[in-house]
């Protein structure tokens, strides 16, 4: 499979050339949040349940070598086994890949909106985590601070106004990193109980 990837920078500007398409992910930062969170989240799934949606292709493209859907879909299973493999062996080197404004500073919203655009294709099975009674819930505090919902706010919500609540946001992808592991430790019972 790896011969077959399209190299990231080619697989954004692919996914850019099909917007038209309705890809769940316009970017590589979001394709790397949605990635994390099948890696991370609650159930297995089968690969055409999430690479389809994500790359907005038929589940035909799979059959097919020799195509840019398949070097697309080559290159999002390689981003999978990768994000598998650090989580897994060493998950304090799993780095999401957040984009830099001009300014210097990170910008964790594409990513975190990806992740949750993952989400949103099981939520239910999420549903846990998305009960603010649970003490769990806070590990998704840091990703879905930047999200935002289908009518483009605050997915949480409002924030509260002030000095902390601006350095909290500012600061928050800091912990998006150990978030993602904990999750995927929290799920893992839970997730290899199912596949059994």
């Amino acid at each position: 499979m790896a011969a077959a990837a399209m190299p990231l920078a080619e697989l954004e500007q692919w996914l850019q050339a099909r917007l038209d398409q309705h890809p769940a992910t316009t970017s590589l930062p979001m394709l790397d949040g949605y990635v994390a969170a099948i890696v991370a989240g609650p159930a297995s799934m089968s690969p055409l349940d999430w690479i389809c949606p994500l790359l907005a292709i038929d589940a035909d493209a799979f059959n097919h070598g020799g195509t840019p859907e398949f070097a697309a879909f080559s290159a999002v299973a390689l981003r999978h086994n990768e994000i598998s493999r650090i989580l897994s062996t060493t998950p304090n080197q799993f780095a999401p890949m957040h984009r830099r404004q001009p300014n210097g500073v990170v910008d964790p919203r594409p990513w975190c909106q990806g992740f949750y655009a993952a989400m949103r294709l099981r939520l239910s099975a999420w549903a846990p985590l998305l009960d603010a009674s649970n003490v769990n819930h806070r590990l998704l505090l840091p990703i879905l601070l930047h999200c935002r919902d289908d009518q483009a706010g605050p997915l949480l919500g409002p924030p509260r106004t002030g000095r902390e609540t601006r350095a909290s946001l500012r600061n928050a992808h800091l912990d998006i990193p150990a978030a993602v592991e904990a999750m995927r430790q929290y799920w893992m019972p839970i997730r290899y109980a199912r596949a059994r």
